[in-house]
């Protein structure tokens, strides 16, 4: 393999790297030093322009200093902080033994395959956490149980509309307009003491906290592009809830 050749699949690689990491959650100066830790071990520089939906990047072998530059989109965001963890302790590991770039391939296509929860465990894990925060806000259990059911089919129905690939926004107003009718019918039924609880703990699964953390970080990084978007998408995500919220007490005429 020429010179050449080796600078190209670097950056492919580099690229794949700093997408995984945007794509799981990561803020933009977690994925640029990643970047940079796996460069340094390849004896590169990486220059990377990193977008909410693109990827820039040029790297510049330290020997020949020829360069190569490659465009990359973005694919959708799922979050997933398993592969955060586990690209930034492989980047500490390549430098630390010195790892060939098929070491490194090899590592980031492990990690890559890194199998998700199932979807069904997804379902009863954060329906719990519905339920949680109902007792925290003065829930009983009969509160707790509707929480519960309230987030699980609201989820269950985010699911199934990411699934037909339908908007995301589109896909959060249907989520939290199921749940919170739901909620909605335990108000209206008066169960257990204090019902409203549930309905305003139904909803917090669609929260957008990733995205409005990562704003902030990457606003204070000096990332001000990348922040204002997340911000932005954070934003849009918060009035689809609210949307949601509003049509079901609309629908049940709810104070």
């Amino acid at each position: 393999m020429n010179s050449q050749d080796k600078l190209e699949r670097t950056t492919y690689l580099l690229l794949e790297i700093a997408s995984m990491l945007m794509v799981s959650g990561a803020n933009t100066n977690r994925a640029n030093l990643s970047v940079t830790r796996f460069a340094s071990v390849l004896n590169c520089k990486a220059y990377s322009m990193i977008s909410h939906k693109t990827l820039i990047m040029t790297v510049t072998d330290d020997l020949t200093n020829q360069t190569f530059t490659k465009v990359q989109n973005i694919p959708p965001y799922i979050i997933n902080f398993h592969i955060i963890s586990a690209i930034s302790k492989a980047s500490w590991n390549a430098i630390s033994q010195n790892w060939t770039v098929d070491r490194i391939e090899e590592e980031i296509v492990k990690i890559n395959n890194f199998k998700r929860y199932p979807k069904f465990l997804v379902l009863v894990a954060v329906s719990f956490a519905g339920a949680g925060f109902c007792n925290i806000f003065g829930g009983d259990y009969l509160n707790m149980l509707v929480a519960f059911f309230s987030t699980f089919v609201g989820l269950f129905v985010v699911q199934k509309a990411h699934k037909k690939e339908y908007n995301v926004y589109i896909r959060i107003f249907l989520g939290s307009l199921i749940a919170s009718s739901l909620a909605s019918v335990g108000i209206i039924q008066n169960i257990g003491e204090n019902p409203h609880t549930a309905l305003a703990t139904s909803i917090l699964f669609l929260v957008p906290g990733v995205a409005l953390i990562n704003s902030f970080t990457d606003l204070f990084d000096n990332n001000v592009l990348n922040g204002m978007v997340r911000f932005t998408a954070g934003l849009m995500t918060v009035l689809a809830i609210a949307f949601g919220l509003f049509a079901a007490m609309l629908i049940f005429q709810l104070n």
